[in-house]
Parts: structure tokens; C-alpha cells; sequence
């Protein structure tokens, strides 16, 4: 068994809390033939004092995490490929500063502009009114915002886990807690793992209801690409079943082009695609975003039985409002939670039970790369056909 090296961070219990940070693969893999490190720093400045960054370079790919924003991952790169977009929001918004409820519970916007970011633990989609029982007899009314709370709750445990012979894996593992006195004890336990000189990582996530009794919940991966993979003829490359139109919105032009990017255009009005995905027989399925030439890509992949509902956003508006599109796989669908209650898709945890969910991040880099991915997705396709949804659902 491989022996590892340790390294605690953050640990709010213990009152730690390194604020910088080095380890290399010089020191602690010197067999490695992979020039692998790890940093921690923090930010100062504006909206960003404070805020805590981890960068992740395995040799070949770059990852930068964000520990005080719900671990969630700022950007990825790989030579000239480069997973995140260009925002509007330019600095790192510290929690602290971000008010959910401004703007009628479009707060959360104020701090949007990672790779990764997720969407939960509680709840997740627009903001609405809701009745939620979180003991027997127990009634709680209020306002949901944007997208809940777990984005913008740091992290309480930061550890650092590297192998010390081969494969010398990198793990990153924090802890997140979304609790409160009357109402959910979430604990999200996140791990990234990634190889040296890979140009894969993967991100498990633990959800457990630390609860005496059953609680809702919900988890939307808001996974968003910019330049220079989204660009006028751009494209998604899915096993998709079905593709049904979120709002009227998404209509126009035929639905039947949801997958085909345009370039960034001013007054654009987002549109949302609701895929049911086709997966293999180990339950596994996999979609891609490849540029204009298919010459680089990135490929994500994950369990339907985990994420059995995935939405594309597409948001091609003018660059200096941000030119984006987001691949979503979650647990249902960003409509408001109590039309997603009545769809009977918002899931519940028992007392102590845990929720997993692990997505595989793959880059490409080449044309034959791209091409290669396109044949796993085409062989879990199969030979089913798409079934195009004209309208949206009606919602009561």
C-alpha cells in the first residue's frame, strides 16, 4: 500500500489555519518524473480580502480551488486550453460580502465566476416562495434565493493527501457544513484527485443528513466554459434521449439546435435545455463541449442513477457581459422547488444517510483526442434517437 503525506490546512475544530502554503514533488516524490506542486496563498483587496486559493499543478494541468467559496474550482488549463470564462464579476467575491437575498434573491450572482461551482445543499434554482417541513409538525415559509447557500460558505476542514510512490495521486479533501437550528445539518465532504501528468481529474462529493429526521435536498454541478472552447460553432456533444425546452425561450430557433453555440451578441436572453441522457450499461454517461474545429474538447463524465437530470445553459450575450455556456448535471431540474417537489424529483436523505456523486474531467488537447471522446459518447448513444420535446412543460 502506498504511503502518503499529510497535510492539514484549515480545521475549524482545531483552530487551524495555514494562510500559505508550498509542497512540490522534488521534495516529497522525488522519483516522480512529473514536476508536480501545491500552494496555498490569499487574496487582498477589494471584495476578494480575504478569500483563500489552492493551486493544483500535477505537471500538466493547472486547477486553482476555492475553499472560502464552497471548494468550488476557478479555472482549469492545460497549454492553450482553459476551462472557465470570462465574467463580469472580476474579483474572487469573499462570502462575507455576497447578500443572497438582493436584487429579490439574485444575490448570489454578485459572486459568480468559477469553472465549477456548486448549486445547493438545501435547495437550488431560481428565487420563489416555499413551504418546507423540517420536522414532523414543523412548518418553515420563506424565501428561497438563487441557487441556495453552498457556494458561498467557506470551507471548515482543508486537507492535502499525496502518494509517495506510484501512482503519486494528489488529493484534495474539504468539508463544507450547511446547517442550522431548525432546519437542514447538511455536511458535504469534496474530493479532487488527479495524477501527475494526467490530463483527468475527478471530484467526488459526500452528502450526509446529520439530521434525526429525513431531509430534502438538491445538487446542480454549474459547470461553465468560455473562450476559447465556446465560440461561434461550437458545439455539445450528448447521448441525449430527450431534449425538452425549458421556457418558450428555448424554442426559438428549433430545439433541435440546442447543441450548436453562436458567437457572443448583444441583447441575447439565455436559453435552458432540460436532457434526459442515454447511459451504458454500467450505468455510466458521458457529454462533451468541443470548439468550432474539434481540435480541443473537454469531456465530462458521471453516474445517471447519481445525476439522472442534466441542463445546458446557454448564455452567448456580449463578451463584456459574459459570453458562457453551463453543462449541469444535478439531482433535477433549476426550476423552483416546489414545482420540482410536485415532478416528484426533489430527493430526500434518511437520518445518516449519504448522498454520492463523482464527476471525471477529461481534457483534450488534439483532434484525435476530440474524436475519440465523440465515439464513446456515440457508442452509449447507440442506436437510440433523439426525442425533441417541441414545448416546455406547464408549470402550475
Amino acid at each position: 500500500m502506498a504511503k502518503t503525506f499529510h497535510h492539514r490546512l484549515i480545521d475549524s475544530e482545531l483552530n487551524i489555519q495555514a494562510d500559505s502554503f508550498y509542497a512540490d514533488g522534488q521534495t516529497l516524490t522525488p522519483d516522480c518524473p512529473e514536476p508536480w506542486w501545491v500552494c496555498k496563498y490569499r487574496l487582498r483587496g477589494g471584495r476578494q480580502e480575504g478569500v483563500e486559493i489552492v493551486e493544483l499543478h500535477n505537471g500538466r494541468l493547472t486547477i486553482r480551488i476555492v475553499p472560502t467559496r464552497g471548494m468550488s474550482i476557478l479555472d482549469v488549463t492545460m497549454d492553450d486550453v482553459r476551462l472557465g470564462w470570462d465574467s463580469p464579476v472580476k474579483e474572487i467575491v469573499h462570502p462575507m460580502f455576497i447578500d443572497p437575498h438582493s436584487r429579490g434573491g439574485l444575490g448570489w450572482l454578485e459572486g459568480f465566476n468559477e469553472y465549477l461551482v456548486r448549486c445547493g445543499l438545501e435547495w437550488f434554482g431560481p428565487p420563489c416562495q416555499d413551504t418546507h417541513h423540517h420536522a414532523p409538525g414543523e412548518a418553515a415559509a420563506g424565501n428561497l434565493t438563487l441557487h441556495g447557500k453552498i457556494a458561498n460558505i467557506p470551507a471548515s476542514r482543508l486537507e492535502l493527501e499525496v502518494e509517495t510512490s506510484p501512482p503519486y495521486r494528489l488529493r484534495l479533501r474539504g468539508l463544507v457544513r450547511e446547517r442550522m437550528l431548525f432546519g437542514p445539518k447538511l455536511d458535504l465532504e469534496t474530493e479532487l484527485i488527479t495524477t501527475p501528468g494526467s490530463s483527468t481529474f475527478t471530484v467526488t462529493d459526500r452528502m450526509t443528513n446529520d439530521s434525526a429526521g429525513d431531509e430534502e435536498f438538491g445538487l446542480l454541478y454549474h459547470i461553465n466554459h468560455g473562450r476559447p472552447l465556446l465560440e461561434a460553432g461550437s458545439e455539445v456533444v450528448a447521448p441525449a434521449a430527450r431534449v425538452t425546452p425549458m421556457t418558450q425561450r428555448a424554442t426559438e430557433g428549433g430545439v433541435d439546435n440546442y447543441a450548436k453555440y453562436a458567437g457572443p451578441r448583444h441583447g441575447y436572453t439565455e436559453q435552458n435545455y432540460m436532457l434526459d441522457l442515454a447511459a451504458d450499461r454500467a450505468g455510466r454517461t458521458q457529454v462533451m463541449l468541443r470548439n468550432r474545429a474539434g481540435s480541443r474538447g473537454v469531456s465530462i463524465a458521471f453516474q445517471k442513477q447519481q445525476l439522472p437530470c442534466f441542463t445546458i445553459w446557454k448564455n452567448t450575450q456580449h463578451e463584456s457581459d459574459g459570453y458562457v455556456t453551463g453543462l449541469e448535471p444535478g439531482t433535477n431540474y433549476p426550476y423552483p422547488r416546489p414545482a420540482e417537489r410536485k415532478a416528484g424529483r426533489v430527493p430526500r436523505l434518511r437520518s445518516g444517510e449519504t448522498f454520492t456523486a463523482t464527476l471525471e474531467f477529461s481534457l483534450h488537447g488534439s483532434p484525435a483526442q476530440v474524436r475519440k471522446a465523440a465515439a464513446r459518447i456515440a457508442a452509449i448513444q447507440g442506436r437510440r434517437k433523439t426525442l425533441f420535446e417541441p414545448q416546455p412543460p406547464k408549470l402550475d
